[in-house]
């Protein structure tokens, strides 16, 4: 097949998915169904016809408001349009029209997913979780029953991965309640650690999460520290007034810690051996 051609599709096919997973955001941690009702305006419920839900070019065309109530329409709509379409074409430039370019392309768009939702809403929802691990299973033996060469993990790998992955996560959360002394990490992590796991495998999965914590307490550190310091306060039962923490979802970390180990956790984890283990 001709390259621009599977290039070009998969552009179109990532904006179009980059579609979907914007209803995926906005419905999902409402409980509300991704098919019905259709697409429609949030302030005015006017329905958004065919031709106004083109990806991207729909936004542009009504220069960011709705056609009804002229009410802003979200720039986060095209922004996850254009992102997902570039995920898609880049893993079909880097792998051509094979497996391992669909299983990229599906992981980092759960991943992106996952990570705009947990940052608004602060829920990873099952429906990323669910389908991620059953998709990433399904692969993994499709991969192995065609002999693919492949950068996730085995069939046997994968169980191992989510049960290291969802365990690791799990005793994190459970140290961090008992230091704390409130909940620290959400089950919502667990299950996308088990997802996490399975695509990668038990070793890249315990180093998602140490790549996920390091870059949670820098941003912590950093950003939400600093910013927190000059926000609200509130005061404390004996009257001291004490600054409030935001809470902080770990999920906006943990998914992009997963799609850098995917590509870079077996050089790290030998640069780590080589490093530290073999002196």
């Amino acid at each position: 097949m001709n390259e621009v051609v599977v290039n070009v599709f998969a552009f179109l096919l990532g904006a179009c998915i980059g579609s979907f997973l914007n209803v995926c955001i906005s419905r999902w941690p409402a409980g509300m169904s991704v098919v019905k009702p259709p697409s429609r305006c949030p302030s005015c419920e006017r329905p958004i016809r065919a031709y106004e839900n083109i990806p991207i070019l729909g936004w542009i065309a009504l220069r960011g408001k709705c056609a009804g109530c002229r009410s802003p329409i979200s720039p986060q709509y095209p922004l996850v349009e254009l992102l997902i379409a570039l995920v898609w074409l880049g893993s079909a430039v880097l792998f051509g029209p094979t497996l391992l370019a669909l299983r990229v392309a599906v992981f980092i768009t759960l991943m992106i997913g996952v990570a705009i939702t947990d940052a608004k809403h602060y829920v990873i929802p099952d429906g990323f979780t669910v389908f991620g691990l059953v998709w990433i299973v399904a692969t993994a033996f499709m991969a192995a029953f065609i002999n693919s060469d492949s950068a996730f993990a085995t069939p046997y790998d994968a169980l191992m991965g989510a049960l290291t992955g969802a365990g690791a996560i799990a005793i994190a959360g459970w140290l961090g309640e008992a230091a704390l002394k409130r909940e620290a990490m959400g089950f919502g992590d667990v299950t996308l650690m088990a997802v996490v796991g399975a695509a990668l495998g038990p070793q890249r999965a315990l180093l998602t999460v140490f790549i996920g914590a390091a870059l949670g307490v820098v941003v912590f550190l950093g950003v939400v520290l600093p910013a927190s310091r000059m926000r609200a306060r509130t005061v404390d039962v004996d009257g001291t007034e004490v600054a409030r923490l935001p809470l902080v979802p770990f999920g906006v970390f943990l998914a992009p810690a997963a799609i850098i180990t995917l590509f870079y956790g077996n050089t790290l984890i030998h640069w780590y051996l080589i490093r530290f283990m073999a002196s």
